[in-house]
């Protein structure tokens, strides 16, 4: 039914032939605004130089290193998964050219984020060690169950396409989550500062990823509620129970991943916040009781994705923008 309403947006123009994209005719300017947004904080992960942290990762016992090292993995798993099939998915359906433009830049931005890690693997990790971690997300029982989930939401020829927004935006906003919280732990304990230098650039990309794809949602759901609200109630009933089976699986992968060093609870609190953000990119209400003064402060204060202190000729964080970069606030996940 939703798909039904998708108005999908033609090259040809009345004379058959292609039309070029026009930026000086935007019919939706949030297009506009989150190109020039994204433009603004483009990052490449060779400017950030993560072989200063050795020093702390050398302090840190087995079980700390497996966690960072595997949580790098699965976030890895699921980046890939968003780079090369979520933004293909949700690509068929555009509204507009300058949307389509937009998730052209977000894919290449995921691309970013998948190679990151590897950046980071090559330099804190030996070569066996990596080969293990690898081994691990491409079989992991509870990564691989949230990773196919996606996947085959991604890839259904029959389902709802706002439902495909809605699997993107969890992951976005939700998923990934469980991985970040370990190195902005770390940095709320001066340790490994150029990692999460790193992940603080992924955050600020993947706060406008969300709340963009999640603002395109909502105009898909609203013209459906207007049309048929039963399918507007079944489609909102789907997505709640999507995310209790998700959180089902994720509170499997947590214990698995962050048991042996003490902090399941305490990710888990950050990972409840953070689905309640997924829903308010949604349009919706929180499903969890969980607030900001739940989450370790540490964590809180590290989600902030403001300027670091990193010089520009000898090292480059997320200083190095074309635009001026703002803590994130609760309002930046709406529109």
């Amino acid at each position: 039914m939703a798909k039904k309403l998708i108005e999908y947006y033609d090259h040809l123009n009345s004379k058959g032939n292609y039309k070029a994209i026009n930026w000086d005719q935007v019919s939706d300017e949030i297009d506009k605004s989150t190109w020039e947004k994204l433009t603004e904080q483009f990052w490449l992960d060779t400017r950030i130089p993560v072989s200063n942290d050795l020093k702390d990762w050398r302090t840190l016992d087995d079980d700390h290193q497996w966690v960072v090292g595997h949580i790098f993995g699965g976030l890895t798993l699921l980046d890939t998964l968003q780079s090369q099939d979520g933004l293909a998915a949700i690509r068929k359906h555009v509204i507009t050219p300058h949307e389509n433009a937009v998730l052209n830049n977000i894919q290449f931005m995921e691309s970013v984020h998948a190679k990151s890690y590897s950046t980071i693997f090559e330099t804190l990790n030996t070569p066996e060690q990596i080969d293990e971690i690898f081994d691990w997300s491409d079989s992991e029982e509870f990564l691989q169950f949230k990773a196919k989930k996606i996947f085959n939401i991604y890839h259904s020829d029959t389902i709802d396409p706002l439902k495909q927004k809605i699997a993107n935006v969890f992951l976005e906003t939700y998923l990934f989550y469980s991985g970040f919280y370990t190195p902005l732990y770390y940095l709320g304990h001066n340790k490994l500062a150029n990692v999460a230098e790193i992940i603080k650039l992924i955050l600020r990309d993947e706060s406008v990823h969300g709340t963009y794809i999640g603002y395109k949602f909502q105009i898909g759901y609203n013209k459906l509620r207007e049309a048929d609200p039963k399918a507007a109630d079944d489609l909102k009933d789907w997505m709640f129970n999507f995310l209790y089976e998700l959180y089902d699986n994720e509170e499997k992968y947590v214990h698995m991943v962050y048991d042996q060093v003490g902090w399941s609870d305490d990710v888990l609190t950050f990972t409840r916040y953070n689905a309640n953000k997924a829903l308010m990119n949604l349009g919706q209400d929180p499903m969890f009781p969980d607030t900001a003064e739940d989450v370790n402060p540490i964590v809180m204060n590290g989600i902030s994705t403001a300027t670091a202190n990193h010089d520009f000729f000898s090292q480059v964080g997320n200083g190095y923008r074309l635009g001026q970069v703002e803590p994130m606030k609760d309002s930046d996940y709406d529109y």
